[in-house]
């Protein structure tokens, strides 16, 4: 080929890239777990950080959370978190859903950090569809998972972005700089969620020693995660439910969302931390659910592109907050580098789908086409 020719094609593929660019720049598909506004490479100060009491968090800090809210609940009228993992998609807990018979009338805010002044950044979309686990049993609160599916896409800006969701092949026991955020109660027993966003860190505690008899004595599922302190202080409460537990990858400025607010007795009790659902350990759930999965089986086509990647209104209407003496429970308020398609990874190097391809190599022969004339096949 001569090189004017050479040269001519390879401005033909840089206009037709970014004529994809320019295509896709109003979706969320193309990178997850990263914060914008907030630089990861200056450690956040912890020093007098909590969630029940819990620090203000930035505009922007954790860009995946959203606020999941009833119209008759009072103030915010928040009662669940979630995060949001494509543009289309928010992951939450199940358990968030066993008094509302009606998804049609909520409201998801994403992009806020305060809820009664969510500012210019923020998004409001209705629930298209409810799919929480088929096995979700409220008596013991296992399989604690749900997805929503949003009636339209969001549009990603530096105070909306996607999560990554922690994958099977992620080393999540070797990750040690892990959140917690929420707009629940910061005190156990309030009746009243936060208006602003709060934000903690905590640690990852071991799910034997959480489960030893002392601790919850033999409750915790296989599929859950246990994060907070021995000594308690720092915790979710309600309100919190569904909201991530994020920890940062090593030598990184990724984050993943590893699990997802479920329950615990009481509210930041000397060993009784925080219960989350693992994310990994629902992971293939999650894609076979949102349609990226070819099956729901644990496959390796489901993972290959992990890496690339409240009667008369009250609130006791839908929530029951239960005596010292009962069960743990729940808590939803008050009481309790990246792919074209929606990814759940970031990305690192998972080729392109089969659809954006194609695309691509059909704008390259049009230009080629109108450029040297209609023969080029």
């Amino acid at each position: 080929m001569p090189l004017a020719a050479m040269n001519w094609l390879g401005l033909l593929i840089l206009l037709t890239m970014a004529r994809l660019a320019q295509s896709t720049q109003n979706t969320c598909g193309w990178t997850c777990g990263l914060r914008p506004m907030v630089s990861d490479s200056i450690p956040p100060d912890d020093g007098t950080t909590r969630i029940v009491g819990g620090t203000g968090a930035k505009p922007g800090a954790w860009p995946w959370i959203v606020s999941i809210q009833h119209p008759w609940l009072p103030g915010a009228k928040h009662f669940c978190g979630g995060s949001l993992i494509t543009a289309e998609w928010v992951l939450t807990a199940a358990h968030c859903f066993d008094k509302i018979k009606k998804t049609v009338i909520l409201n998801v805010v994403i992009g806020a950090t305060q809820l009664t002044q969510p500012g210019p950044g923020a998004e409001v979309r209705k629930i298209k569809r409810l799919l929480r686990h088929e096995n979700y049993k409220r008596s013991d609160i296992s399989n604690d998972i749900a997805l929503l599916e949003l009636n339209e896409p969001v549009q990603c800006s530096s105070y909306i972005q996607l999560a990554c969701v922690a994958d099977p092949t992620l080393r999540v026991s070797e990750l040690i700089n892990c959140w917690i955020a929420g707009w629940g109660s910061t005190t156990e027993g309030g009746q009243k969620s936060s208006d602003h966003l709060q934000e903690a860190k905590v640690q990852l505690i071991d799910v034997q020693l959480c489960n030893s008899s002392r601790w919850y004595a033999g409750k915790i599922h296989t599929h859950n995660l246990c994060a907070g302190y021995p000594h308690g202080n720092i915790d979710t409460c309600q309100g919190d439910s569904g909201g991530p537990l994020m920890c940062q990858e090593k030598n990184s400025d990724y984050w993943w969302v590893i699990g997802l607010t479920s329950w615990g007795k009481g509210c930041a009790r000397a060993r009784h931390p925080g219960i989350y659902i693992s994310t990994q350990y629902f992971y293939d759930w999650i894609l076979f659910h949102m349609n990226l999965s070819p099956d729901g089986s644990s496959s390796p086509t489901s993972r290959a592109c992990s890496h690339f990647l409240i009667t008369s209104h009250h609130w006791s209407h839908y929530i029951t907050t239960p005596e010292p003496s009962q069960k743990p429970w729940p808590r939803p308020n008050p009481s309790p580098k990246p792919n074209p398609v929606p990814t759940l990874g970031k990305v690192d190097s998972c080729p392109f789908p089969i659809k954006v391809l194609v695309e691509f190599f059909t704008q390259v022969k049009e230009l080629l086409q109108q450029t040297f004339g209609q023969n080029t096949s």
